[in-house]
């Protein structure tokens, strides 16, 4: 059972410590792919483990993970910024930051922008830069490796190498223990497996693993999920899998966000109490039926009588749980 509270600082490993959480940018537009990058790295940096282990580098026995500004701004006409940089300060060895960029697709610029971040970085902070970049897509994973060059004839100047965490060097989750211990790790690969023939088969073990998560727990993760599957079709598949009891991520269009505010809307459109419970109870069925679970005509005109908005509130919330239609009421369904 994972019963941690979904935004409670993650400590997987040993040798790295959840950071606070960093203030959000201003003026600065993000695909959900980043906005997610941004989230999951900062508030559960144990994804980062596949860095430590491909670049060979021993886990300290206790390391701090650090947010710090992601702004390489120098002049005010000119923006730039990273993603997400972290500083790592190990309890044996030399500190260094992590600068994260998520990258949907290939970009003439980058390689040229990436440079530049990461000389910034060193300058302003005194510290080594690692670069690396997230990628969904293979292509643009092998494209973000490199090396981008800044030179003259035969004279390479400068030379830019992400670290790439992509399908190639993040695994395929097929172990459910894995999703029930390491859920930021289950949900990072299905993220960049996204675009992966096997990402179905990925959903639905993730799917089954969340069913002994608490339901505060499995919101947090079935929600930053969808967002990081953006526009895929992925995204549409995990909708139809994901049992959600509350929204983390207002305004992002979740499944559990319009189901309910469609229901309240309705409800509000009528301007009175039995329009919010005909609103409610039609949100009510809309979640068992996205669920896929039969609905009979018993538990149908159950939900559609109840006129009680708090008890509605009620069956929403179990309905996103409840194994079948039947078990929605308890032993009111039971006895009718």
């Amino acid at each position: 059972m994972n019963d941690s509270p979904p935004l409670e600082r993650v400590n997987l490993s040993a040798f790295i410590r959840s950071p606070a959480q960093q203030p959000g940018k201003v003026a600065h537009m993000v695909t959900s792919t980043h906005e997610t990058s941004h989230r999951i790295f900062q508030d559960h940096p144990e994804v980062l483990a596949p860095v430590f282990e491909a670049l060979g580098l021993t886990p300290p026995a206790k390391a701090d993970i650090e947010a710090i500004t992601p702004d390489a701004t120098e002049v005010k006409p000119l923006e730039r910024r990273v993603d997400s940089v972290l500083k790592v300060v190990p309890s044996e060895g030399e500190a260094f930051l992590l600068a994260i960029e998520a990258q949907t697709r290939q970009a003439p610029d980058k390689g040229v922008n990436w440079s530049y971040y990461a000389a910034y970085l060193q300058a302003k902070f005194g510290l080594p830069v690692l670069l690396v970049a997230v990628c969904r897509n293979r292509g643009t994973a092998a494209w973000a490796a490199g090396p981008f060059e800044c030179r003259v004839g035969s004279w390479p100047t400068l030379v830019m190498r992400p670290f790439v965490l992509g399908p190639d060097s993040v695994p395929e989750i097929t172990d459910e223990s894995v999703v029930t211990r390491q859920p930021a790790l289950a949900t990072f690969s299905a993220i960049v497996h996204s675009e992966s023939r096997g990402i179905e088969a990925i959903l639905n073990l993730l799917a089954h693993g969340m069913r002994s998560f608490n339901k505060d727990t499995a919101s947090y993760w079935s929600e930053l999920l969808e967002v990081g599957l953006e526009n895929t079709p992925a995204r549409d598949t995990w909708r139809e899998l994901q049992k959600m009891v509350a929204s983390f991520f207002p305004g992002r269009g979740t499944l559990i966000e319009e189901t309910y505010l469609d229901g309240e809307a309705k409800g509000e459109a009528k301007g009175e109490a039995k329009g919010k419970a005909k609103g409610k109870a039609e949100a009510v069925l809309r979640v068992l039926e996205a669920r896929g679970l039969p609905v009979s005509e018993a538990v149908r005109d159950l939900v559609t009588a109840c006129g009680d908005l708090a008890r509605l509130d009620e069956l929403l919330v179990r309905a996103v749980t409840v194994a079948e239609a039947e078990e929605l009421f308890g032993e009111a369904t039971e006895g009718s």
